[in-house]
């Protein structure tokens, strides 16, 4: 099992509409068709109207790698690509926690 955090940074608020829409679309797709994929969670960051941060836990790296080249997932990236002014990838080892597989 291992995780990651992304912070999307976007360009304007029209941007973060359409972000947010891409978003929802993205997450049905994901319940539907990932089982590997253990949360996918969607934030927005508390006095920062343009930025998002999504945290994910996978069950493995075939699950993550599922996920990465899934259809849906592949038209997220190129939809969402041009709203943004950047993005960071953090990639996790989960450690002690509650709620997660053990």
């Amino acid at each position: 099992m291992f995780g990651l955090v992304v912070r999307f940074d976007i360009r304007d608020e029209e941007s973060a509409v359409r972000f947010d829409e891409l978003t929802e679309q993205a997450v049905e797709q994901i319940r539907a068709k990932e089982p590997g994929t253990l949360v996918y969670a969607t934030h927005k960051v508390n006095g920062e109207p343009l930025a998002r941060l999504f945290y994910e836990v996978y069950a493995d790296d075939a699950a993550f790698q599922a996920h990465e080249t899934a259809e849906h997932v592949i038209a997220f990236h190129a939809a969402k690509n041009p709203l943004l002014v950047s993005h960071r990838v953090e990639f996790l080892a989960p450690a002690a926690a509650k709620g997660l597989p053990a």
